[in-house]
């Protein structure tokens, strides 16, 4: 797992060794770079698969240059697969040149230069006029990268084809973020924060998809808080070239996977739920995948406690140490923590456990805001709690992505009423923006496939009408990407530490997408297929039957509480800051803090130099 970076538009090796040096805290073991007269690549890495060996950016004798963020899982069988490509490596990384190589270079056909295209501006992008059409060519890599089972996002070169290919996971659970220069250089990077090395951007606040992040809770489609800057979608395959005039021109998109929800009819508990638990259960053993120490994130809740409870079985069939656990709350009182240890002493694992200062939220949240690069304050227990598990272990798994997939959230209960709170956000928001969100995107923003905004409309009535659709929504247009994965992968690499998420196993996908839709949702209960699976292992029923918990406000009530006392006479101040925000963070204080320190952090002096600050210092220091 580490942090990457790519310019295509320039062969500068020094800015883009700046770049990566921003994102050192995602690849603590060593920062690389290379370049050629068009193109340069940065690589911030962390060492968990071939210490000694893989490291990038990873060339090849097919004239292409690698840099990956993230792991493929089935590496070992890619390797059988393509036995006679010259391997230099014992590494997963590897394994995605082999099969570029297998499909592209091995084939005259598809192996020529591209010719310079013709280009024109759409949106924020520079693209071809074919570049979304039938046969583009981003559609030559999609045989090939469906091939790959893993998490990354990864940025190929390829020298001979003069083509930037890019690529992310099928869930998005890595990042793959870019933005255009004024002169036409394309960047790259696993963070937003990687592109103020450059002299050319300019980092400011996103208006309307802040709106959309404060309306719904989460960004929405490829959009990120930052004008200008958005992401490779995930399952999406990008290709770039530079046209006649040396700008960097997207030529091609290519999807090569969807997920879809698909409830059945019937499930039978005696005999399909040993199904489901199984797949849960080859999702962890291929994660722990490791040449380094492995933990488990356990909060005490169904689904952290669902891992810990196959941890035994999966590291067995895997061939690896069993994992220990790690948990983090406000004090030894908290249910968390209290559940946590219930866990461990039945499933007999090894658990380190620590309990929060009181001061924590006012020494940590400058951190959480930093690297998050969001408006989160609630969840500040990452941090702690992932700075913890590093000064012992690299590689953790957790229960992310259970929810969406088995109907865990609240407002899955309450479709109507999360309607109701949505469309009333952005009608009492009275912005301009707030309407076209509703019904045509268009209208005023650039929209469509590689743009920011993929949907034409996000109309809350619509995307929330029944439980089948909400949770296609919610898997497709950023609760799962934009806000929980972005969550987890974010603040342990802000500490140097993987986070993988067997939830979202291509086994486990597969066995929960056709569950029914009562064997997810049945009146006041969640999860009742899971909570089936969940019986067959030895944990206490107590844990099998508890409901489902806010992590951020269940971790550290009192603690969060005491902080919204102190700053909730600023909050409206503040709100008024943001003229066209400010309905709409007046019945979200927590927000309108959340707000003046992401400001405080990403835009004032140009988004650099002030993480170090103390919170009361970022949020007063606005001239």
């Amino acid at each position: 797992m580490c942090g990457i970076t790519a310019i295509l538009g320039v062969g500068d090796t020094s800015l883009t060794r700046e770049m990566a040096n921003l994102l050192s805290h995602r690849g603590p073991d060593g920062i690389q770079v290379w370049a050629d007269e068009v193109c340069s690549l940065g690589h911030s890495r962390l060492s968990i698969v071939d210490l000694v060996g893989s490291d990038q950016p990873m060339g090849s004798e097919h004239g292409c240059w690698l840099v990956q963020n993230g792991e493929i899982y089935n590496f070992r069988n890619l390797r059988k697969a393509y036995s006679g490509y010259p391997w230099n490596t014992k590494g997963d990384g590897e394994a995605i040149l082999a099969a570029h190589y297998s499909a592209i270079h091995n084939n005259s056909s598809r192996s020529m230069p591209v010719d310079s295209p013709r280009s024109s501006l759409s949106g924020y992008l520079r693209r071809t006029s074919g570049a979304s059409e039938a046969n583009n060519p981003a559609t030559a890599h999609v045989d090939w990268v469906s091939k790959l089972d893993g998490i990354w996002g990864f940025a190929i070169w390829d020298s001979r084809r003069q083509e930037l290919i890019l690529c992310r996971d099928p869930l998005g659970v890595k990042p793959l973020l870019r933005t255009l220069t004024p002169s036409g250089e394309l960047l790259v990077a696993s963070e937003a924060k990687a592109f103020r090395a450059h002299p050319d951007y300019v980092s400011k606040i996103d208006e309307n998809a802040m709106l959309a992040r404060l309306a719904f809770e989460y960004s929405l489609d490829e959009t990120t808080l930052f004008e200008g800057v958005s992401q490779v979608a995930p399952a999406t395959i990008e290709t770039w070239a530079l046209d006649s005039e040396g700008r960097a021109t997207l030529t091609g998109v290519a999807t090569y996977t969807s997920e879809r929800v698909t409830p059945g009819s019937t499930w039978n508990s005696e005999l399909d739920a040993q199904d489901l638990l199984d797949s849960l259960c080859t999702s962890i053993e291929d994660r722990l995948m490791s040449d380094v120490p492995l933990g488990i994130i356990l909060s005490g809740g169904l689904d952290s406690s669902m891992v810990a409870g196959l941890a035994h079985k999966a590291a067995a069939q895997a061939g690896q140490p069993v994992p220990e656990c790690w948990t983090v709350a406000e004090n030894e009182d908290n249910p968390d923590y209290r559940a946590a240890e219930d866990v461990c002493a039945v499933l007999d694992l090894g658990h380190h456990t620590s309990t929060l200062e009181d001061d924590c939220f006012w020494r940590k949240l400058p951190s959480l805001g930093w690297h998050g690069e969001d408006l989160d304050i609630s969840v500040l227990f990452f941090q702690p709690l992932f700075e913890k598990m590093s000064s012992a272990v690299t590689v953790g798994l957790c229960g992310q992505g259970a929810d969406e997939l088995h109907g865990g959230y609240p407002r899955y209960r309450n479709l109507e009423g999360h309607q109701e709170l949505i469309s009333s956000r952005l009608s009492a928001s009275r912005h301009p923006f707030a309407d076209h969100l509703v019904n045509n995107i268009s209208a005023v923003e650039a929209q469509g496939v590689a743009q920011p905004w993929r949907a034409q409309k996000h109309n809350p009535t619509e995307v929330f009408s029944d439980l089948t659709s909400t949770l296609q929504f919610e898997m497709d247009h950023g609760q799962l990407t934009n806000f929980q994965l972005r969550l987890v992968d974010r603040h342990s690499m802000a500490h140097g530490l993987e986070v993988r998420v067997p939830f979202l196993g291509a086994a486990h996908r597969e066995a929960s997408s056709t569950i029914p839709i009562d064997w997810r949702i049945r009146g006041q209960q969640e999860k009742l297929a899971l909570r089936a699976a969940a019986a067959l292992t030895d944990l206490p029923k107590s844990i099998v039957n508890r409901p489902k918990l806010p992590a951020g406000t269940a971790t550290t009530p009192t603690l969060l509480n005491e902080l919204m006392t102190e700053l909730m006479p600023h909050a409206n101040e503040w709100a008024a800051c943001y003229p066209k925000l400010e309905r709409i963070l007046k019945t979200q204080p927590d927000m309108a803090i959340g707000l003046r320190l992401f400001e405080s952090l990403h835009i004032i002096d140009g988004g650099l130099g002030r993480e170090n600050k103390g919170l009361w210092d970022l949020l007063e220091d606005f001239r």
